[in-house]
């Protein structure tokens, strides 16, 4: 049996739903792209269950970016300065391919194997976004995948 709060919180859910979709039917049959997924062959693929980005209304949202080369499916060099700018090209690839730059970025998160690597990291990092810049976050962790010792995740707006 559904109580008095719950029949309030229903009919004020229904309320609101027949606000965001107007007059029409709501048995109505028809599909409503809520997201895309976006892959590209410039950036390396998913290495899991998950995508390379998602746009869901103006952002896209973008994995965490490893330092893996496309090309070679390899880790680049061993250095905190070659792994952020591999991974920042990642970033920058899966941009393109939706016709976005790095401008559109606003907010990012680095995460990193040691923290002590911040300097040579943003000394990258600065390199890639110039004016404007966005919204970040850094973190050193336990250990990224593939003994990684960067990777970095990005918010753009699309729009």
């Amino acid at each position: 049996m559904m109580t008095n709060c719950a029949k309030i919180r229903s009919a004020e859910y229904f309320h609101g739903l027949r606000s965001v979709v107007g007059e029409r039917n709501i048995n109505e049959k028809e599909e409503i792209t809520m997201k895309k997924v976006v892959a590209t062959t410039n950036a390396p693929g998913a290495i899991g269950p998950y995508s390379q980005a998602i746009v869901a209304g103006d952002n896209m949202f973008i994995s965490g970016q490893l330092p893996i080369n496309p090309a070679t499916g390899e880790l680049a060099e061993a250095c905190i300065k070659a792994q952020t700018k591999q991974s920042l090209e990642n970033i920058k690839a899966i941009l393109e391919s939706e016709g976005l730059s790095m401008k559109n970025v606003v907010k990012t998160t680095v995460l990193m194997q040691n923290i002590g690597d911040f300097a040579a990291m943003n000394d990258v990092y600065a390199e890639y976004f110039t004016e404007e810049c966005p919204a970040r976050a850094a973190y050193e962790v336990a250990k990224l995948p593939k003994g990684a010792l960067v990777e970095i995740e990005a918010i753009a707006y699309v729009k």
